[in-house]
């Protein structure tokens, strides 16, 4: 048995910072929250906000935003659909037609305030970038990640988000 001071490092031995390991993907990892290996593993623990001394922690939540308005073209609307999940890079799925379109996506916030705020932003603050129709927002609901999950369990609520893109309704 070797022994040495306490809070000392052995001797031979570099001092080390020890870290917490956990059973969820390493921080730097891309979330992706909707795959069947998110769904079969525990719920990571949420992250730190990056404020010192804050307390607060972020989580994540499942966005549904419905959106409506007069007729554009079809094929236009996809093309904006498509530059918005280009300029946002979690939007997983939307779903469009000629008056109406929704999209689904998850949104780290602190709580349901703040993804609700973001997600009702969203719509407008890139309307111009992604050429989006110039429709109002008639639908939301922001979930958080477990309620998500327990309605996909119970057969309940909108399918996973698959195939991820922009599709015709």
């Amino acid at each position: 048995m070797v022994r040495g001071r306490p809070g000392a490092p052995l001797r031979g031995t570099a001092e080390r910072t020890l870290t917490s390991v956990g059973t969820g993907p390493p921080p730097d990892a891309p979330a992706r929250p909707d795959d069947d290996a998110a769904r079969n593993r525990p719920h990571a623990a949420p992250q730190q906000a990056p404020h010192p001394g804050s307390q607060e922690v972020s989580r994540l939540w499942h966005v549904t935003l419905s959106v409506s308005g007069a007729d554009a073209p079809p094929a236009d609307v996809r093309r904006a659909l498509e530059r918005l999940a280009h300029d946002h890079p979690f939007l997983l799925t939307g779903r469009y037609a000629n008056d109406h379109a929704e999209i689904r996506y998850w949104e780290e916030a602190r709580d349901l305030h703040d993804a609700a705020a973001v997600a009702l932003r969203l719509w407008g603050e890139h309307r111009s970038t992604a050429g989006l129709p110039p429709w109002e927002i008639v639908g939301l609901e922001v979930i958080d990640r477990d309620t998500y999950h327990q309605r996909i369990a119970e057969g309940y609520g909108p399918p996973p988000a698959a195939p991820v893109g922009v599709h015709p309704y």
